[in-house]
């Protein structure tokens, strides 16, 4: 999978841009607060997905522009694809070769990539959400069906937390709870069984990538650890009264979370420092590796700033297994790696423009 093209307009604080990168290492450097990572979040939104920064839709237009205006163009599935994409009043409209789409989750899966930024170090340092929400999203690529079944789940969620306060003044209201349940049951058990299935095709991998950055002095253990015992049915009924009360459903996989080890001992309290981004760079990697997997070509890969928060021998091992993908590597300094005349290049932004160095 190719990048060939990226157009931009009114987004962020891109200049109107027209983006021809190479077909391997892409070197971006400039100062901070320049627009490097509004380039690879422009890319990054054809996945489907939200922004990598957690920003809204509306964020992303240029102060002072009602819209903005992104294509893409990308080699997939052995052809030239292209996708549209405009961002108006908070709202995202996308097409996908000509054809208009109803939403952003029709363009999962037809675009895939890896994004690897500073904030993923804290992976295993963070609290659970952060571990959900890499989870899920890794997921959500390598099965696009799993973007409808977890925002069915989260409908549901919202509606029985709307239920449990509403019950509290209007007693009458508690008959219809067992039916929001069912559907809860449903939907997050069905997520809980495509987690389980995607760390153990994750976790091998991982785990023999930390072997090789830590050259085997720990084992990386991974699994999935779910916020109640038992089915989720027994939980929810169990939880009842607490739930009530509370106004909060308090069992369910929006409260999971997944267990990181170092040979038994668990990272988060225990690792050092370099043993935790040791852990983080593993899992990004073995993400890239199970999504590669799935889709049957290697995925794009964006590196966010994140060499600078690694050491030299880390650094190294990381471009060495992103040889033969196309990557696009930030920076406010030139990295100690120089991209291959053949397949590479370096690029220049400053004040929302891009600019190729010779």
């Amino acid at each position: 999978m190719k990048v060939l093209s990226l157009t931009a307009r009114g987004f962020r604080n891109l200049e109107p841009l027209q983006f021809s990168p190479h077909e391997g290492l892409n070197v971006i450097c400039g100062e901070n607060a320049q627009g490097k990572t509004n380039l690879l979040e422009a890319m990054w939104l054809f996945t489907g997905g939200r922004s990598f920064r957690g920003a809204k839709d509306a964020e992303l237009v240029r102060v002072g522009e009602e819209q903005a205006k992104i294509a893409l163009s990308f080699f997939s599935q052995e052809r030239e694809q292209t996708a549209d994409m405009t961002l108006r009043g908070g709202v995202r409209r996308a097409s996908l070769n000509g054809v208009p789409k109803k939403g952003m989750a029709e363009l999962v899966g037809r675009f895939c990539a890896v994004i690897f930024s500073p904030e993923h170090l804290s992976l295993v340092k963070g609290g659970p959400v952060e571990r959900r929400a890499f989870l899920d999203s890794a997921l959500c690529q390598v099965r696009p069906s799993y973007a409808a079944l977890f925002a069915r789940y989260r409908h549901t969620l919202n509606q029985r937390n709307a239920l449990l306060k509403d019950i509290a003044r209007h007693a009458e209201l508690l008959d219809t709870l067992p039916i929001w349940d069912e559907r809860l049951c449903r939907y997050g058990e069905a997520i809980v069984r495509e987690r389980r299935s995607y760390l153990e095709r994750f976790s091998p991998i991982a785990a023999a990538h930390y072997e090789g950055i830590s050259r085997g002095r720990e084992r990386l253990e991974l699994s999935y650890e779910p916020s109640f015992s038992g089915d989720l049915a027994q939980a929810l009924r169990h939880s009842r009264r607490e739930d009530l009360r509370s106004g909060h459903t308090s069992a369910g996989p929006h409260r999971d979370d997944v267990s990181i080890r170092l040979s038994g001992m668990a990272a988060r309290s225990f690792a050092s420092q370099g043993q935790q981004r040791s852990a983080v760079l593993a899992m990004k990697l073995a993400e890239a590796g199970v999504l590669a997997q799935s889709c049957g070509e290697e995925p794009v890969v964006f590196l966010d700033d994140v060499l600078s928060e690694l050491d030299a021998a880390r650094q190294e091992y990381l471009l060495r297994q992103l040889h033969g993908r196309q990557v696009f590597l930030t920076g406010c300094e030139l990295p100690g790696v120089v991209p291959e005349k053949e397949d590479g290049g370096l690029f220049l932004m400053d004040r929302g423009v891009l600019q190729p160095q010779s």
